[in-house]
């Protein structure tokens, strides 16, 4: 229910703008911190970084974690619902533990089950995410403190996130990132990528036995708790980006002009490439060194071996070009505010969103090579007029631009109003 709000007199404080949180709901309508529910994956997990610092509340956030066992066996594992995998873990490690008993009773050498099947897994830093104590937390400080915003984002955070709201939905608001496919209803709101919610195209569609289309594809278009992005949600707001312009300043100012950053994700199950890619992105790049004043190159974690060593043989002795070596500080968000233009990639839906958020040309390699919900979003960045495919024949002194890409900023407007019409309001 909505508090009453009631007239004030005229010139008072109030009726100029000011309300006093009793009639707001006091502390028990006013959402002033944030648990964000993460899988370990950094492009998963900055995404609800990025909108609870859109939100307000970065500096009030905690971060839990879903963890797996990982390793060996458990890679064959990763299909299987993250609860279910951790107890069929357990009970295989169970049995390979007395397996190594009975050998060392008969006088054999055993064997050490690695430790990154699992006993190593998650940051010491980093809470587990633990239903049971977020809910009490919830409820336990919820006179005290106000309501609890949850987002959570990935796949493995889906039965966490949806068993908090169930049990303390009177102190909840949760958010899910990405397409829980059937379990829309759990949740406060869903905000998923457009591509991710109609991975398919309708003739595609109806291609698909009726039995597996609630799986796949959506039966109904979203309501008003459904929010589709163009792309990914990420922590680079104008704010965030100028600040980096400063943090970075004696780095990249003295760089020759213009600045071309490339970044380099690694192949997927729908964008499949190896170090064919890799030649055809060294060829473009040596064919638009001249209108180049410099290039900087990054990999990210999920870029192969043989892919990165391809690239440093060939272009990492070029004067132009400098390569990140990976070592801390991670120059990417100076990247993003000094580039002049970005080649991305296609495989990477994060690093197009951010590269797209800036306004600057961003040109895709690899696109050819994806396939399914990637053709999608490939093709909503184009007819927006935010990607072109780099081919080597583009001149780089040459600039172009474009409304930048703006979700983030939007999603959390979504938010707001959702946590308004349920009669609650955020920090201000």
């Amino acid at each position: 229910m909505k508090p009453i709000r009631l007239p004030e007199p005229p010139g008072s404080p109030q009726s100029m703008g000011g309300v006093p949180d009793i009639f707001e709901g006091g502390v028990y309508g006013v959402i002033r911190r944030a648990v964000i529910i993460g899988n370990g994956f950094p492009a998963s997990e900055n995404q609800s970084i990025g909108l609870v610092r859109a939100l307000g509340l970065s500096e009030k956030q905690t971060l839990y974690r879903v963890t797996r066992p990982t390793g060996g066996i458990n890679e064959w594992l990763h299909w299987l619902p993250v609860s279910l995998h951790k107890k069929l873990y357990y009970i295989i490690s169970q049995i390979y533990s007395y397996s190594q008993i009975l050998i060392a009773r008969r006088g054999k050498k055993p064997m050490h089950f690695p430790r990154e099947n699992g006993y190593g897994i998650g940051l010491s830093s980093v809470l587990e995410a633990d239903v049971k104590s977020i809910v009490r937390m919830a409820k336990e400080t919820f006179e005290q403190d106000g309501p609890l915003l949850v987002v959570a984002s990935g796949r493995d955070t889906i039965s966490i996130a949806s068993s908090i709201k169930r049990l303390a939905s009177e102190n909840v608001f949760v958010v899910q990132i990405q397409h829980p496919r059937s379990h829309l209803d759990r949740f406060d709101m869903v905000i998923t990528p457009q591509h991710d919610y109609y991975p398919l195209t309708p003739h595609a569609q109806e291609q698909v036995p009726r039995f597996l289309r609630k799986w796949i594809t959506p039966r109904e278009p979203p309501d008003e708790h459904v929010v589709l992005t163009v792309g990914a949600l990420h922590q680079f707001d104008p704010a965030a980006l100028r600040s980096a312009a400063n943090a970075w300043h004696d780095e990249f100012a003295p760089l020759p002009k213009p600045l071309l950053v490339v970044n380099i994700g690694g192949p997927t199950r729908y964008c499949k490439y190896s170090t064919d890619l890799a030649k055809q992105l060294i060829a473009s790049l040596h064919n638009v060194l001249t209108s180049c004043g410099s290039v900087r190159i990054s990999f990210s974690r999920r870029t192969p071996e043989k892919v990165s060593n391809v690239i440093l043989k060939e272009l990492g002795t070029h004067p132009k070009i400098y390569i990140w070596d990976g070592e801390e500080p991670n120059p990417h968000m100076g990247h993003l505010a000094w580039a002049d233009a970005f080649v991305v990639t296609a495989d990477s839906v994060s690093m197009l969103s951010e590269a797209c958020s800036t306004g600057k040309p961003v040109y895709i390699i690899g696109a050819e090579r994806c396939t399914w919900k990637f053709v999608e979003f490939h093709k909503k960045l184009r007819e927006r007029g935010m990607v072109r495919p780099f081919t080597g024949l583009e001149d780089m002194s040459e600039s172009w631009s474009y409304p930048p890409l703006n979700d983030t900023a939007e999603a959390a407007s979504r938010v707001r109003k959702a946590i308004a019409d349920r009669g609650w309001r955020l920090r201000p």
